[in-house]
């Protein structure tokens, strides 16, 4: 094998506008790691963050950008053989390193494509349908017949939650930025949608829930949303921060607002988890949703692909989801 690659490049950091696509050393699998030959990988708001040098990779992980990559097994480390064999498709969740022609990832962090998908929706489905799958079991401890706030219902994580609540029993309602994004989360099984620009979805959703609320909010926005975020949410209900778009500076009576619901606060990042909970997740998602991507069954998820752009247009793809025009997933083809 040849010791290069090409890989997603930022220097100095900032906007899409210092994005390339440039030639590296490709990695060696260490211990308990496979090597996947990336034929598609996606974006995620984390590398939006991490092109401009606010959120860096945790240590000892990749600095390339790119938290997923789907591709096929083309080398095992040592103490891989035995999970995984050459010529395996797989799908990996990552610390960094997906956006490039080949990624080191552990063996415990992939997951099977499932039979008939392609690499472009397969690239949709482990950062953002992972994530998703954590905060409402993992973290927010959602039990049937509850009901789910899901902002950026149109979103990668938000068009995975949606559908997971329907999994679970749950009933989803979303927020989002226009009437386009709504239906669409409606169409993907949203009881109910509410554009936060043009509504006040804190009275909205008590309307919706017959003045109960939500028991579980999944905000990804933050601070501009918390008084109609404590305004919905059900008494005893669960609060679940990860990530703030909207900010995460908060003026105002917040802890009595949030004391008279008993609300529990919760806040959540999956990047830097340990590979341990990383591996428990993997596993837990594999068994209990994976098998649902098939099609056939009574219950067939959908991976909600966006656009593609080919590997050498990151800047574009990067520029899409800046401005916010995405609905569901935006995924970079990998020349092999």
């Amino acid at each position: 094998m040849a010791d290069k690659m090409l890989a997603a490049h930022f220097d100095p950091p900032g906007g899409p506008d210092n994005l390339c696509v440039k030639e590296v050393i490709r990695p060696v699998p260490k211990e308990g790691e496979v090597l996947i030959q990336v034929h598609a990988s996606a974006l995620n708001r984390a590398d939006l963050l991490q092109t401009r040098g606010r959120y860096p990779p945790p240590p000892g992980a990749s600095l390339i950008l790119g938290l997923e990559a789907v591709g096929k097994v083309v080398a095992l480390g040592p103490g891989a053989d035995g999970c995984w064999k050459i010529g395996d498709r797989v799908m990996a969740l990552l610390a960094g390193g997906g956006n490039a022609q080949y990624v080191a990832a552990p063996a415990s962090q992939l997951m099977p494509i499932p039979p008939g998908m392609t690499d472009t929706d397969a690239a949709s489905i482990p950062e953002a349908w992972l994530t998703a799958y954590q905060l409402l079991h993992f973290v927010g401890k959602v039990q049937k017949g509850e009901t789910v706030l899901i902002h950026a219902g149109a979103s990668g994580v938000g068009t995975a939650a949606i559908q997971l609540c329907r999994l679970a029993g749950v009933l989803p309602i979303v927020t989002a930025g226009s009437a386009e994004k709504l239906e669409f989360a409606k169409k993907l099984g949203a009881a109910s949608g509410f554009n936060y620009r043009e509504e006040d979805f804190g009275a909205k959703c008590l309307e919706t829930t017959n003045n109960v609320g939500a028991d579980i909010i999944l905000d990804c926005v933050g601070a501009t949303h918390w008084q109609k975020n404590l305004q919905c949410l059900n008494t005893d209900g669960r609060w679940v921060v990860y990530g703030l778009m909207g900010s995460g500076e908060i003026h105002g009576d917040f802890l009595t607002m949030l004391l008279k619901k008993r609300g529990s606060m919760l806040a959540s990042t999956l990047r830097a988890r340990s590979r341990e909970y990383k591996t428990e997740l993997v596993k837990a998602f594999t068994e209990q949703v994976l098998p649902y991507f098939k099609p056939g069954g009574s219950i067939q998820l959908q991976p909600i692909v966006d656009s593609v752009f080919p590997f050498d247009q990151i800047a574009d793809a990067h520029r899409r989801m800046e401005a916010n025009k995405n609905t569901g997933k935006i995924v970079l083809q990998i020349p092999v």
